[in-house]
């Protein structure tokens, strides 16, 4: 998949180390946002650590072990969606985003995720889709629902963040289960 339209307004991009600069000026804008749901958030204090992300990430993309492409917002860099990991030989694929503060509750989100998920489906041959979400995080989880997946069960403890555990809520979805049209 390269530059995929998804609407006049939307469009997702293949990551690359050209996008640096532009994801680490998205985290700094939106740290106060993104730091409650996600630890890297803390950790990104330089571009040198944005750079470091997507250079392996574009390896482990190019190996076919993730698949993460770069949200786009009227040719603006908006966020990040994909698989973060992606098992070819069992067929299945855990999906990870985040968007920047100016572009939430515009439907961005819920639109790149299905893309991403159909090209999991269709191209990619996968038969099953795993997210995570802390049990707070009402957005993530607004979206996994509004995309077909069903709650499986909270995971306690999952993740450290800040200054004590989060419970995260794991949804699946089945290539069977999965209606294109939703």
């Amino acid at each position: 998949m390269y530059t995929y339209a998804i609407d006049d307004r939307i469009e997702l991009r293949p990551l690359t180390v050209f996008h640096t600069e532009p994801l680490y000026r998205l985290i700094q804008d939106s740290r106060n946002h993104l730091r409650d749901f996600l630890i890297f958030v803390e950790f990104t204090t330089k571009e040198d650590h944005t750079r470091k992300f997507v250079e392996e990430t574009v390896i482990t993309n190019a190996k076919l072990e993730s698949f993460v492409s770069v949200i786009y917002v009227d040719d603006c860099v908006a966020g990040l969606v994909g698989f973060n990991e992606l098992d070819q030989q069992n067929k299945r694929a855990e999906i990870g985003y985040w968007l920047g503060e100016a572009y939430i509750g515009q439907g961005v989100m819920t639109k790149a995720a299905k893309a991403i998920i159909q090209y999991g489906f269709n191209e990619l041959g996968l038969n099953r889709m795993d997210l995570k979400a802390a049990v707070n995080n009402h957005k993530s989880r607004g979206i996994a629902k509004r995309l077909g997946f069903k709650e499986e069960g909270i995971i306690r403890e999952a993740e450290w963040m800040h200054d004590g555990y989060l419970d995260h809520v794991h949804y699946g979805l089945l290539k069977s289960d999965y209606d294109e049209s939703e």
